[in-house]
């Protein structure tokens, strides 16, 4: 398909340029027309409405192409050095004189220095440069009233000039131009196809946004405007392009975007009584703003997608977040329960995660997933206590159509088939009724569920970890939990230790936490030393839960830049003392010492900050010598 455009302004250029086209080989990629100045512009806008990448052409046809305002590259077929200085010396000789007057008479892109050959050549030159094809016929005139003895010029010229009977001599170019020509035109149309597809890949990708996208020129043009653009705004991209962006929409700041090539990114605006999240990105050539790209989205929708995405994933709990590293500690109870949960992670058979409230049980239970096999698949979390028992089996096990009053029409997949392939975590497996109970022993025997109302079996591959905070063969002795399930479920049995078995990990954890919400709200609060003290001496009964969110609490409320014992102690509203275990067990040489401060502290009902209060010292004092006698405390209750 012919993309170069070769207009020739008369016949003799036209036979040299299809010369030139098929030496190079170029047939099937350019095709020819024949037509001078005015009718030249005619055929070129021609060529590009039907697609032509290129023109190629020569004089001043080519000078007033360029200029008509077409909107593709003009390749244009020069007039060398040398085609002057053959034409001139054509005409020198056609005069036969020794010193003749010649005149040249072009347009300006075909006679460039040639004043240069006048003393070489010893020849009397005078030079006419044409802007348009009307001042030709007038331009002759003047030239022969100067009486050359030759005219060199181009067709026009040349022509006008035999009518009145002087010599003339065409200024034409040689072969060499045209190869060069042709060469250069290939060049620029390859550039313009590859032009043409990115434009177009562009254009698919701003139309098919759905985002409104708006480019703009450096004085606040419209260039682009997309549909999603035409939604949000109002207006159509017809009545749009080419106007000043403020006219379409005055709340978009494009002037420090434009003026200090400023990225403008999450502008909340207002646009039509729409709420829109705007980003404003400058164009920047070399080092100069050319423009702006616009983006922008629906407040509305933005949220609806938010909304749909959590609802489809995160609220079906189907993805692990955290890894066994996350959990923290460096205890050698809490060292030694992940190395045990890697090695699980590593099986594909069922754990059972005993440990209190709060002390990381789903942690555990994602960060084997994790570290499995099974970590690119489902992982679904189901909280068995905190589902009713009439609900409890369809939502593990799923219905269908009709299975009970208020069932979804459609149906519903159980955690169980959500699961499959991945890993379904029962939390709280000790709150399960009998009834349930059975059927999760049936599902992990068979492998297989069958949802309620249906008649056929669905196959699962899910791996099952439960946990609990309760005594499970507790619970078997009370007839209160299936034997037979227990021991289905306690094939990997694992501790997740309570904090305060963790030696060191609880101010560990607290610096931990301290720095998250330092960084979250702005703080720089520190923990002091009676205060770390505080922590390791104080029983946690909410386990990590409990010391998390009495670390955000601090680092709120605290006005100091240290976070002390007395805030603690009064904050947590419990004291952290422990009777005495052995009493006579290592005894210091002071013993009356010691015994003065366990009898104060007996009286206070092991209240420290009461003991030392009685004592005449600090209370950080207290816990130090506490820690000199080695008197170990247990908690109780401030009342």
């Amino acid at each position: 398909m012919e993309k170069i455009a070769f207009i020739a302004p008369f016949e003799k250029i036209l036979a040299m340029g299809q010369k030139a086209i098929e030496e190079l080989g170029l047939e099937d990629k350019v095709k020819c027309y024949l037509g001078i100045h005015a009718y030249g512009v005619e055929i070129a806008k021609k060529t590009v409405n039907s697609g032509t990448d290129v023109i190629v052409s020569r004089g001043g046809t080519a000078e007033l192409i360029a200029k008509s305002g077409i909107q593709i590259p003009v390749v244009e077929i020069p007039i060398t050095v040398q085609d002057l200085a053959e034409a001139l010396v054509k005409a020198k000789k056609l005069t036969g004189l020794d010193n003749p007057k010649i005149a040249v008479m072009a347009f300006k892109n075909m006679i460039y220095s040639v004043e240069v050959f006048a003393k070489v050549m010893d020849i009397q030159l005078i030079i006419y440069k044409v802007d348009t094809e009307e001042e030709i016929p007038g331009m002759v005139e003047r030239a022969l009233r100067e009486k050359p003895d030759v005219l060199v010029g181009g067709k026009i010229t040349t022509t006008l000039a035999t009518e009145a009977g002087v010599k003339t001599v065409l200024l034409t170019s040689g072969i060499d131009s045209f190869r060069t020509a042709f060469q250069q035109a290939e060049t620029l149309s390859y550039v313009r196809r590859l032009e043409k597809e990115r434009m177009q890949k562009f254009r698919v990708l701003v139309d098919y946004s759905t985002q409104g996208i708006i480019s703009i020129d450096s004085e606040k043009r419209i260039e682009v405007f997309n549909s999603a653009a035409e939604r949000l705004l109002g207006y159509s991209a017809l009545e749009v392009t080419g106007k000043n962006i403020e006219t379409v929409c005055s709340s978009l700041p494009v002037d420090s975007c434009l003026k200090e090539a400023k990225d403008l990114r999450g502008e909340l605006l207002k646009i039509n009584h729409k709420k829109v999240i705007a980003n404003i990105i400058p164009i920047i050539i070399g080092e100069v703003v050319t423009g702006a790209m616009i983006t922008i989205e629906d407040v509305g929708q933005i949220v609806e997608m938010e909304a749909t995405i959590r609802k489809s994933i995160y609220s079906k709990g189907l993805t692990a977040q955290y890894q066994l590293s996350d959990i923290r500690g460096l205890s050698p109870q809490i060292i030694e329960s992940k190395r045990i949960a890697q090695e699980y992670a590593g099986v594909d058979a069922t754990v059972l995660i005993l440990g209190g409230s709060g002390t990381g049980k789903e942690l555990f239970a994602q960060g084997i997933h994790n570290a499995s096999k099974r970590k690119q698949s489902p992982f679904v979390a189901v909280n068995c206590g905190a589902i009713p028992f009439s609900l409890l089996e369809s939502e593990l096990f799923g219905y269908v159509e009709g299975a009970f009053t208020g069932a979804n029409k459609k149906g519903k997949a159980g955690f169980f088939e959500l699961a499959h392939g991945g890993t379904i975590f029962l939390d709280e497996i000790a709150e399960m009724d009998k009834i349930a109970q059975t059927s999760l022993l049936r599902v992990i025997q068979e492998r297989r569920v069958m949802r309620l109302g249906d008649d056929k079996y669905l196959p699962i591959d899910v791996r099952i970890i439960a946990a609990t905070n309760k005594d499970l063969l507790q619970l078997v002795s009370e007839g209160t939990f299936r034997e037979d399930l227990y021991y289905r479920l306690n094939v990997l049995p694992l501790e997740s230790p309570a904090l305060r078995d963790r030696l060191g990990d609880a101010v560990y954890i607290a610096e931990h936490y301290v720095g998250i919400y330092n960084k979250l709200f702005g703080r720089d609060v520190q923990l002091n030393k009676q205060a770390k003290e505080y922590i390791n001496s104080y029983d946690w009964p909410g386990n990590i839960r409990q010391l998390r969110n009495a670390m955000e609490r601090f680092v709120l409320i605290t006005k100091e830049r240290e976070i002390s014992a007395e805030l603690l102690e009064n904050m947590l509203g419990v004291m952290t003392v422990r009777k005495p275990i052995t009493p006579s067990e290592n005894l210091p040489e002071d013993t009356s010492e010691k015994s003065e401060i366990l009898r104060v502290l007996e009286e206070t009902g092991y209240n420290q900050k009461e003991a030392a209060k009685r004592l005449g010292i600090d209370r950080s004092t207290l816990y130090r010598k506490l820690k000199a006698l080695k008197v170990e405390v247990k908690k109780v209750c401030n009342t």
